[in-house]
């Protein structure tokens, strides 16, 4: 039985959202025919669905693309004006470990710019089941440590450095947090969006599952089989960062999307964050569903959602 009322049918989805539901879904069947495909081509079919929905939105001061040598990822730095920003927020695209990129996720990253005042940094991390975890979170450290080093030098202030990120992008965000602040070198801000932080199958899991909404329960069963292969959970302890020690994280700012499989995962980091005593200030989005952000074209609860993020980042970097 759905709980709170809620049919199963879509009929709870925000209709802004609902349309873009309709118009991917109808794109993703259109490009990618009828045979199981490939994980090279549901890349490619992904990027070629997402990529109107990329297009328009803020345009920036400059733009840069780099593969740093020491990385071997490419590196995406926009500059939202010619003078030093407040800070630096680095983000991770979502995409289940396995689809997506800079590309897919060019919008959100342009729109978290212009609207929090800050430059904005993208990582191509690589992808699973290619590279299982941990591969892509040592990247993302690395970037860090690789942008403490070189950034300014690419006109970037990392005096303050916020991470944030959608999905599994949410998930990498929290679990570079805790990574950064184990080896005594925290960051300031963290903003998360309708993440995925555990393989626990909860509630939601059923109650929003079906092709009324942007991702299934059985799609996340299987990203989580390629982010983690055959590897005992024991042994990836930052892979599920909703059971980490929390405590001495910085603020925490939570998109959540209450028509989404990973709603209830959301509720519970949520609380969890606030028990550990961290700022955490957390927005449930009436008639949001999983990657509702990347709708901003055609959709005032996006818009809402990222002036939200974008306010409140910019409030707490102002405060320095």
């Amino acid at each position: 039985m759905l709980a709170n009322n809620q049919s199963g049918d879509g009929t709870d989805i925000d209709p802004d959202i609902r349309e873009f539901i309709r118009i991917t879904s109808q794109d993703y069947n259109r490009f990618a025919g009828d045979d199981p495909a490939s994980i090279p081509q549901r890349r490619l079919t992904a990027e070629k669905v997402r990529e109107p929905w990329v297009q328009g939105g803020p345009a920036m001061h400059s733009t840069k693309d780099i593969v740093p040598e020491t990385l071997g990822v490419r590196i995406r730095i926009h500059k939202n004006g010619a003078e030093r920003a407040k800070g630096t927020l680095l983000y991770i695209h979502g995409g289940g470990w396995v689809i997506f990129s800079m590309d897919t996720h060019d919008r959100l990253m342009r729109e978290y710019a212009a609207r929090s005042g800050l430059d904005v940094v993208g990582i191509d991390y690589s992808l699973s089941p290619e590279n299982r975890y941990p591969t892509a979170l040592n990247e993302i450290s690395a970037t860090i440590d690789w942008l403490k080093t070189h950034g300014e030098q690419y006109g970037l202030n990392l005096d303050r450095l916020a991470i944030g990120g959608d999905s599994v992008g949410a998930n990498m965000s929290l679990a570079t947090c805790i990574a950064m602040r184990n080896r005594g070198t925290p960051l300031d801000a963290m903003i998360l969006s309708y993440g995925a932080y555990d393989t626990e199958h909860r509630p939601s899991y059923d109650q929003f599952d079906g092709a009324n909404y942007m991702l299934t329960s059985q799609e996340m069963v299987g990203f989580w089989q390629d982010y983690l292969g055959n590897q005992p959970i024991e042994t990836a302890p930052l892979a599920r960062p909703i059971h980490a020690d929390l405590a001495g994280l910085p603020p925490a700012f939570l998109c959540i999307a209450p028509c989404d499989v990973l709603a209830d995962e959301n509720y519970a980091l949520a609380d969890k964050l606030k028990a550990a005593g961290v700022d955490t200030t957390s927005v449930v989005y009436a008639g949001a569903t999983h990657s509702f952000l990347e709708a901003v074209s055609i959709s005032g609860l996006a818009d809402q959602a990222l002036s939200d993020a974008s306010d409140w980042l910019k409030r707490l970097f102002n405060q320095a």
